[in-house]
């Protein structure tokens, strides 16, 4: 019997071990975790889950993350993008609900691509057959460098949002209530 259990141990032991996010600690990954949030004037909540990578001295857009080409927004799992209500991402429409977001970036635009598909580690994109909407992003220079990949909220004169900022460029789009 004592055989018995101790062999079960180690087998479910090893199972802990192996299985990829068991036991692991994710906020000590090179790229951790992190989430923003917005509550708009207007109502609107939205919540983006994404993992945040770093710089390391490296050439990041145009480089590691390449023009032209879907890029997942992010490490790690996919960036996941929660809206309780019905929106107006730039000039699309987005039903309340949880999505995928990914961003295709060139030097002079950016576009957000809003995924139907969820549940999916960050790459392979999806595909198009699963894009809910595709809207375009502005993007401007940074004046100083950004270490950490981030994505936040703005709220202005009663207008909300949402940046991603690394590196020197900052990519944002409007977000209101429909």
């Amino acid at each position: 019997m004592r055989k018995y259990i101790a062999f079960l141990s180690v087998v479910l032991l090893s199972l802990v071990l192996a299985a990829p996010g068991w036991g692991q600690d994710k906020s000590k990954r090179p790229s951790p975790p992190a989430n923003a949030e917005m509550k708009c004037p207007d109502g609107a909540t939205v919540t983006v889950n994404y993992s945040s990578p770093r710089a390391k001295g490296r050439k990041v857009f145009g480089g590691l993350v390449p023009y032209g080409q879907v890029w997942r927004l992010g490490a790690n799992e996919a960036t996941t993008f929660v809206t309780d209500s019905n929106l107006m991402v730039g000039d699309k429409e987005v039903p309340a609900g949880s999505y995928t977001i990914f961003a295709i970036p060139n030097e002079g635009k950016w576009t957000l691509v809003i995924s139907k598909k969820t549940g999916e580690w960050g790459i392979p994109y999806p595909g198009e057959a699963d894009d809910l909407v595709r809207t375009d992003m502005h993007v401007e220079n940074l004046p100083a460098p950004v270490e950490d990949f981030t994505i936040s909220f703005h709220v202005a004169d009663n207008k909300c949002s949402m940046r991603v900022e690394w590196e020197t460029t900052r990519a944002w789009v409007n977000i209101s209530k429909k």
